[in-house]
């Protein structure tokens, strides 16, 4: 009873401090708005556009909480191995999972995609124009190649209206072009703790109306943790040619060669304490970890000289091969070969209605997945003992959608946005000697949001919107825990309605903020829960989330710039009892901190000189949807350091960092619901974050 109480003046706190920030935030004074009308006269207009919309416009232009990463946050001092190091400073977005190559990098925001055990659940993940997210909601990141990436847009919130199936947010992630940097070539070499080791080298170039560029980059580590060792080659290349002034063609190459990845397993809090570096006992036995090699071929054409507006089409195949021993004996040995494909184009036009400007955007996009499938018996000393799943798993997405903004005055825009989506799923079952268990569930569901948006000044803006989104079961989350095979029929998509507003704008080139409020009520809510060692998943009555995120960038100087980065967020289940029969409602959804704080002290010298310094806050959250087990807070310090030399014609950059100066002890991850069944003490939840950890490197540019 002790602490369901705390708990519940825990929630009650951060609801006070939501309410004060949409008091005091939301409304500007009349003396703020008369300021920033008297700045909109002094300076011109300054245009950033984001395009991960679909509808390209100005940042200022966008009711939507959209974030922008540039090219020197991803790669200057930084590994360049997980999204998290660019994107920490970006309100909304938590990351676990930093450390477990085989599980790869998990993600979430507003709360979508926390209940992955591995993969990204809920969040639309795109590069260059190639969708990263499957038909079926789940997306891969062991692919991205952030020693390429040149910039990144951030949508934080519902976006099944822009790309369908995702309920949480959009990352949209471009490459460097090869007339994107100075013409040369780049080899860069890290090292570091626990045998990390790092080389990649780039080349880019330009000749007449046609551009290239590849890079290629293999990564070893042997991890923090026992049966933690990961291997991966990536190569990413781009050619561009301008057929004339206003059409040009790009394809785009990816390739991913990741020979191992162990994975260490979850640890009870005996384990923890007892050695918080070892893995479990099956995870070595068993040598869990998977390996992949995949391929992604894509081709981008962009015409705006066939029509008055702009046509970009975009199409796309890619190839997985895949296999993973999950840690722990049973049906736990997964094959999977993918080819995944598809076509989107879009059309936008500016023109007018009524008299006022109209800009509109429509499209169609068609995307198929196929998965031929297997599963098999693992003894515990390791052996494969029979086979439990054949199958090819085929997923259709056909969708066509429309977005258009209406200057209703010279400050005040209107924007309205649809989409209809028809989803298929079938399951076609090759083992038949246990029965056939093929089927298919078909969901055709419509999205839509409204927003409006009102410029105080070039620089200053106010908007709200309202928006509803989808989010269907992967393939993975209609397993059926029966045992029957084919689609769980208990488990239907969640639905989501998110209500928003913020304001956001740059004062005196110095000072930039972004203050989002946000509202989203979910019907259906999935949530994963554990049955004989295996993970399935099951619907919440509903969950509701309300919060504030805040980013701030202060220039205090030429040399000096400040950056933070705060999120209070109230995550709460409503109406359920999950399947261990613990009444749920009023809890916290498990793997949710309400409070995330990331701020960082930037400094830049002379001649390619900085010096960075990052602390983080992480607040507590439950492990469980029965909120039995908490997961206490933690800090965490990085630093990072660098400078340049010139030698000649060539330029040599000098790095180094250092992650958890203080050697703080947290869970880097937290597996949600697991062994949920069985006795506090023996839940292996838990996978602890690696303590100081150095690297450093040296990158030559000739």
């Amino acid at each position: 009873m002790e602490t369901k109480v705390k708990a519940q003046r825990h929630r009650d706190s951060r609801r006070l401090v939501i309410s004060t920030a949409l008091m005091l935030g939301v409304i500007p004074s009349s003396e703020l708005a008369a300021q920033v009308a008297d700045e909109g006269e002094a300076i011109g207009e300054i245009v950033l556009e984001v395009t991960s919309p679909r509808l390209a416009r100005d940042l200022y232009d966008t009711p939507a909480a959209v974030s922008v990463v540039d090219a020197p946050a991803i790669r200057q001092g930084q590994q360049r191995l997980q999204l998290d190091e660019s994107l920490n400073t970006v309100p909304g977005l938590f990351f676990q999972n930093r450390y477990n190559f085989a599980q790869n990098l998990r993600l979430s925001t507003r709360g979508f995609g926390a209940r992955a055990p591995f993969g990204i659940r809920g969040i639309r993940i795109q590069v260059d124009g190639i969708p990263y997210t499957l038909p079926d909601g789940q997306s891969q990141i062991d692919a991205i190649d952030l020693d390429s990436a040149q910039r990144i847009e951030v949508i934080r919130g519902p976006s099944s209206v822009q790309y369908g199936n995702a309920a949480g947010g959009v990352l949209d992630i471009t490459t460097a072009r090869g007339d994107d940097l100075p013409p040369g070539a780049r080899l860069r070499l890290d090292g570091g703790s626990d045998d990390y080791r790092k080389a990649a080298i780039q080349g880019n170039g330009v000749r007449g109306d046609t551009s290239a560029i590849a890079t290629l980059s293999w990564m070893n580590v042997n991890g923090h943790r026992e049966q933690s060792q990961a291997e991966k080659g990536l190569f990413n290349a781009r050619i561009s040619h301008e057929l004339d002034s206003e059409r040009e063609l790009t394809a785009t190459f990816n390739a991913l060669h990741n020979p191992k990845a162990q994975d260490p397993g979850g640890l009870t809090l005996a384990q923890v304490e007892d050695d918080p570096n070892q893995a479990t006992f099956m995870a070595k036995r068993l040598d869990s970890g998977q390996t992949v090699n995949q391929q992604t071929l894509g081709l981008q054409y962009q015409d705006a000289a066939v029509l008055p507006g702009e046509v970009t089409v975009n199409t796309f195949y890619s190839h997985r091969d895949f296999a993973q021993q999950l840690p722990f004996p049973g049906a736990s040995r997964v094959a999977y070969d993918r080819h995944f494909y598809g076509i989107s184009s879009q059309y936008q036009q500016g023109s007018e209605l009524a008299g006022r400007p109209l800009t509109w955007v429509t499209g169609a996009d068609v995307h198929r997945q196929s998965d031929d499938r297997r599963r098999y018996q693992v003894s515990p000393m390791g052996e494969i003992t029979g086979q439990t799943q054949a199958e090819t798993q085929n997923a259709t997405n056909v969708a066509v959608f429309a977005q258009g903004d209406l200057a209703l005055t010279d400050r005040l825009n209107f924007s309205l946005g649809t989409r209809w989506d028809h989803l298929r799923l079938s399951v076609d079952d090759d083992r038949l000697e246990d029965g056939d268990d093929s089927g298919s569930r078909t969901f055709r569901e419509v999205s839509g949001v409204v927003g409006l948006s009102y410029r105080l000044a070039p620089r200053h803006q106010v908007y709200a919107t309202v928006g509803t989104a989808f989010e269907s079961p992967t393939f993975t989350e209609f397993a059926n825990p029966s045992g029957a095979g084919g689609f769980n029929p208990d488990v239907e998509p969640q639905k989501a309605l998110n209500r928003e507003i913020g304001v956001r704008g740059l004062w005196g080139n110095a000072l930039s903020y972004d203050l989002a409020l946000f509202s989203i009520r979910v019907k259906d809510e999935i949530l994963p829960y554990e049955l004989d060692g295996r993970t399935f998943y099951e619907n919440a009555g509903e969950t509701r989330r309300n919060g504030v995120e805040l980013g701030l960038g202060w220039d205090i100087s030429y040399a000096w710039r400040a950056t933070t980065a705060l999120t209070l967020a109230d995550y709460e289940l409503r109406d359920f009892t999950d399947e261990q029969g613990n009444e749920a409602d009023g809890n916290e959804i498990p793997g949710l901190p309400g409070t995330l704080w990331v701020s960082e002290l930037e400094w830049r010298g002379m001649a390619g000189r900085f010096a960075a310094l990052e602390w983080q806050y992480v607040g507590s959250f439950y492990a469980e949807n029965s909120n039995q087990t908490k997961v206490s807070d933690y800090w965490l310090l990085g630093a990072r350091a660098g400078d340049s030399v010139r030698l000649g014609n060539q330029t040599l950059n000098l790095y180094a960092g250092v992650r958890n100066v203080l050697d703080e002890d947290y869970f880097s991850n937290v597996r949600i619901n697991a062994n949920a069944n069985r006795p506090i003490e023996d839940r292996g939840y838990f996978e602890p974050g690696a303590g100081r950890t150095f690297y450093a490197g040296i990158e030559l540019t000739f």
